[in-house]
């Protein structure tokens, strides 16, 4: 319990300040449910807090967290696939409106798909990582097998962004809405050392910075 006992504590401090500060909000969501206007799939890295760094209070995302923020294409099947469940749920339960597919900086999942991994302590990993294998492919034809190390891992990270977006639109319900322009889906990457957001410019087909453009 000792190892846990600041978690319980800061637990605590929630009650005490936030929650009691925004009570009546937060028991509005009790009261009539969620209604989050985007699905926000993104990294489990500890570092990575999206209601953080969007400043977003509970309520308005729908978060899906799973190592490297990756979306397995869409199949089928009765077996167990979580980050689908996910997405079906946000898709055709909630209605979001908006799907954001953020990676981040200095990703431990990217920099896995460039180094040996020990295929018995991580057998579930070593098949998840293979969904970056697109990515990591295109970063290597484009910059080489010699590039500088940092800038092969930024690139992918980047390029991992658009191969999961591409993914999505697997899912027939996802693409249905997509094609209706009554789901819209974004590419973010979160710079975890300026805190500094970029999206994906498809148009550009590059990522360009996200600060002002909320405000056109």
């Amino acid at each position: 319990m000792r190892k846990v006992s600041s978690l319980m504590l800061g637990n605590e401090m929630f009650q005490q300040s936030y929650f009691k500060k925004h009570e009546e909000q937060l028991l509005d969501l009790v009261e009539n449910g969620q209604h989050p206007k985007a699905l926000y799939i993104g990294c489990a890295d500890s570092r990575v807090v999206p209601s953080l760094f969007t400043n977003t209070p509970p309520g308005q995302l729908f978060v899906l967290r799973n190592v490297g923020n990756f979306v397995a294409p869409y199949k089928p099947d009765e077996d167990y696939h979580a980050t689908a469940a996910g997405i079906e749920y946000a898709v055709n339960a909630l209605n979001v409106s908006e799907i954001i597919i953020c990676g981040h900086t200095h990703c431990g999942a990217i920099a896995a798909l460039y180094n040996p991994i020990d295929a018995k302590k991580f057998i579930h990993t070593r098949k998840w990582l293979t969904l970056g294998f697109q990515a990591k492919d295109i970063a290597l034809k484009t910059l080489g097998e010699g590039a500088d190390k940092n800038q092969l891992y930024s690139l992918t990270e980047k390029l991992s962004v658009v191969s999961q977006i591409q993914n999505l639109l697997t899912y027939p319900y996802v693409k249905e809405k997509v094609d209706q322009s009554a789901l819209h889906l974004h590419g973010w990457m979160y710079d975890i050392e300026t805190g500094a957001l970029e999206y994906y410019d498809p148009d550009a087909r590059e990522f360009v910075s996200l600060k002002g453009k909320a405000a056109r």
